[in-house]
C-alpha cells in the first residue's frame, strides 16, 4: 500500500501539472509556474525514486542546479517579452516578426 502511495501521489500530481499548461495558456508567468510545478513534481519522482533503491542524491541535487537554471532562463525572457511588448500575453507577442 505505501509503495502505491509513493508512486500514485507524485503521478497524479505530475499530470495536473501538465492539465494547468495545456488549459492555461493566456500568461506566459502561469504557464512558467505550472512548468516549474512540472519540475518540482519530477524532482519528488526522482528522490523517492533514488531514496528507495538507496542511491545517492547528488544526481537529483544536479536536477535541482538545472531546474533553477531552466527558472531563471524563463524569468529573463519573461522580462524581456514584457520590456518589448508591454505585457505578457501570447496573442500580442508574434514569433515570425523580427
Amino acid at each position: 500500500m505505501i509503495m502505491f502511495m509513493y508512486w500514485f501521489i507524485p503521478s497524479i500530481m505530475v499530470v495536473m501539472g501538465f492539465f494547468v499548461f495545456v488549459s492555461n495558456r493566456k500568461h506566459l508567468l502561469s504557464m512558467l509556474l505550472s512548468l516549474e510545478y512540472i519540475v518540482l513534481c519530477l524532482f519528488l519522482v526522482l528522490f523517492i525514486y533514488l531514496n528507495l533503491f538507496n542511491y545517492e542524491s547528488f544526481f537529483s541535487m544536479m536536477f535541482l542546479t538545472f531546474s533553477v537554471c531552466e527558472g531563471a532562463l524563463g524569468l529573463s525572457i519573461l522580462v524581456s517579452m514584457i520590456r518589448t511588448h508591454g505585457n505578457d500575453y501570447f496573442q500580442s507577442f508574434n514569433v515570425l516578426q523580427c
